[in-house]
């Protein structure tokens, strides 16, 4: 592969522990088993090809729903690679500052989980910047909040299904088959953000803003109290023009962790605010927040179920 790829595309087959949850290692709940991938130029045309089972060394017996759904027989994975070896290998296929692009969000925080069991994680600098093909498929076919399994983005495009669905590499080549029918221009405004590798200072903080819509990162805080008395993690701006609004309802508890908003701006509307705040290592916790234009509808709905909060 000489040339250097702007897109990997790929996708990861894992192993849970299958004597229940209760025995599972804490530290690595999916033990990844099978990584394809598929390297493309900017024109979204295969440059490159990638594929190894890996050998399983925390779930040594397979979970029977990974022998249902994967299919994969045992004997292929004692001879497959051990992690640290085979992940290399597949940094080395990707190059130099590649966009990575799965189908939805599992497959990057699995890779970053097994990395970090594995003491490998700087060798993925996060937070990290990837395409979501689901969510690209859905904002070019379907709906925004739409969310349709590979399968049926294949059966939707009219591509001839030569290979399974659910093995690593037969899932990176339909992947990056649906993304060649999604818009340059989409794919470069829609790029997703995990946070599984989270800011640790304020200088690290994340803020993505598209015409509508807002995403921040936050620094880690030592408690929720901290998090939701930082006037930073809590702003509550138009997602349109950025500027201070009106708050019709301040930030209200809205389930296990979570926290909703509204506010009004005079040009351009309702705007809905959302707060998630996630869990970081040593028991810290960094914000998420999400604000986006709203319409009439959708303020009233939220209005009607948190004011009286």
């Amino acid at each position: 592969m000489n040339e250097q790829p702007t897109y990997i595309v790929f996708d990861l087959e894992w192993n849970q522990c299958p004597y229940g949850k209760d025995r599972e290692n804490s530290r690595l709940p999916f033990e990844i088993i099978d990584i394809g991938a598929v390297a493309l130029n900017e024109k979204k045309e295969i440059i490159g090809h990638y594929h190894q089972f890996i050998k399983p060394v925390v779930y040594k017996k397979l979970h029977f729903r990974t022998r249902e759904v994967i299919g994969i027989d045992r004997k292929e994975l004692d001879m497959g690679a051990h992690f640290p070896h085979a992940v290399i290998e597949f940094f080395k296929f990707c190059g130099e500052d590649p966009i990575f692009c799965t189908w939805g969000d599992q497959d990057l925080l699995e890779l970053q989980r097994n990395l970090q069991y594995y003491g490998m994680l700087s060798r993925l600098p996060g937070p990290l910047r990837y395409a979501d093909v689901q969510k690209l498929f859905a904002i070019t076919f379907e709906t925004r909040k739409t969310r349709r399994s590979l399968e049926y983005a294949a059966d939707f495009l009219g591509f001839q299904k030569d290979s399974t669905f659910h093995r690593a590499y037969d899932d990176a080549l339909y992947t990056a088959a649906v993304l060649k029918e999604i818009p340059d221009e989409t794919i470069r405004n829609e790029l997703s953000l995990d946070s599984f590798q989270n800011p640790k200072s304020r200088d690290e903080e994340i803020l993505i803003r598209r015409k509508g819509y807002e995403k921040f990162i936050s620094m880690e805080y030592a408690s929720r109290d901290e998090a939701l008395r930082d006037p930073v993690a809590t702003r509550l701006h138009c997602p349109v023009c950025g500027r201070n609004i009106k708050r019709i309802l301040r930030w209200t508890p809205a389930g296990h962790r979570n926290y909703v908003a509204l506010g009004l701006c005079g040009e351009h509307g309702y705007a809905d605010g959302r707060i998630h705040l996630r869990k970081a290592d040593e028991d810290r916790l960094y914000v998420e927040r999400v604000v986006q234009s709203a319409n009439d509808e959708t303020a009233e709905k939220i209005l009607g179920k948190f004011r009286k909060q």
